[in-house]
């Protein structure tokens, strides 16, 4: 998640600030924290600073989780205050990269259109949504940007509808269309004298505005918090009293996929899997003055790595690795299980 608050609410020097201390206490939750703190600092105007977070990420020894969204944020950054060569550069690399996450494909995609790069702009948005959403049923939530994005540029640009311009307007649920909302005319109602054209573009900003809250507002995923088999060994080895919880690796696994399977069957939304560390819970149970061995402690602890951004959406498209880390695809591990 970025901040957006805006300027004159946050200290965002301060808060980068913080965030870059919190980054020291907890490396394993270093990227994200940094990935804010950069956003922080970007808000407060100190965009160098930001791109020195950005390369301070891609230089570490750590592997990281998602280095296309770095370089993506890094080359939106750049280009904001006049390196646009590098930042060119940079897109061009993570186009090439081919991500499977749909975020840097945005973030690149919307840096092209902010400079009305709108050929470029379509071809990113076109690239990202061909390779994610091919011969997939059911898009995710995360890649609705995609769809959105690529309309509103073809929109711009007068393209007509494609297939996925339908299913853009099939996903889009304000009360105001796409077609609407993505209406370059719109720009110049707001300049008009009539009342009547006034009144009808409030309303179709009120609508936007209503859409966009929603999206920001959503709440952090229901994650269920998973253990790898060597530090469910460590955990167990070090507070025996949590064995009641976690009787088995492959206990533990199957009560994950069973849980989630439960829970969407019930209709709940955004549903996440965090996977935890024995120091990172260590530290997390000291931060709540409290034992690691209290079994009360995990599903606060599985909250907190949500928050911070750790969760891993469910389910996984079937043929994407399983969850559990086995290496095979989901359709073919935990997946395939009724």
């Amino acid at each position: 998640m970025r901040p957006d608050t805006p300027a004159e609410n946050v200290d965002h020097t301060a808060e980068a600030a913080r965030l870059e201390r919190t980054a020291g206490l907890y490396p394993e939750d270093a990227e994200a924290l940094l990935l804010q703190a950069a956003a922080h600092l970007e808000l407060a105007g100190a965009r160098p600073a930001a791109s020195t977070l950005y390369d301070r990420l891609l230089s570490s020894p750590e592997a990281l989780e998602n280095p296309h969204l770095v370089r993506a944020l890094k080359a939106s950054n750049l280009w904001e205050y006049g390196h646009e060569a590098e930042a060119r550069a940079i897109i061009e690399g993570v186009r090439a990269a081919a991500p499977r996450d749909p975020a840097p494909w945005v973030i690149v995609a919307e840096s092209l259109e902010s400079h009305d790069e709108l050929e470029q702009a379509q071809e990113t948005f076109t690239e990202g949504t061909r390779l994610l959403l091919t011969d997939v049923a059911e898009p995710p939530y995360d890649t609705h940007p995609l769809l959105f994005g690529r309309h509103r540029v073809r929109r711009m640009l007068g393209a007509p509808h494609d297939d996925w311009d339908v299913l853009a307007d099939t996903l889009h649920t304000s009360p105001v269309s796409l077609d609407e909302l993505h209406d370059p005319k719109r720009v110049w109602s707001l300049g008009s004298d009539n009342p009547a054209e006034l009144a009808a573009e409030i309303s179709r900003l009120r609508a936007e505005l209503g859409t966009y809250r929603e999206a920001l507002s959503r709440p952090f995923p229901v994650a269920v918090l998973h253990w790898t088999s060597s530090e469910l060994t460590e955990l167990l080895a070090a507070y025996p009293t949590l064995t009641d919880e976690y009787p088995t690796h492959e206990a533990h696994l199957a009560t994950i996929e069973s849980s989630l399977r439960e829970l969407a069957a019930s209709g709940t939304p955004n549903l996440g899997i965090v996977t935890g560390t024995v120091p990172s819970y260590e530290a997390f149970a000291a931060s709540e003055g409290t034992s690691p061995a209290d079994p009360s402690l995990l599903p606060q602890y599985a909250t907190t790595l949500a928050a911070r951004g750790r969760a891993v959406a469910w389910p996984p498209q079937r043929a994407a690795g399983c969850w559990c880390g086995s290496g095979r695809g989901y359709g073919e591990c935990h997946g395939a299980r009724s």
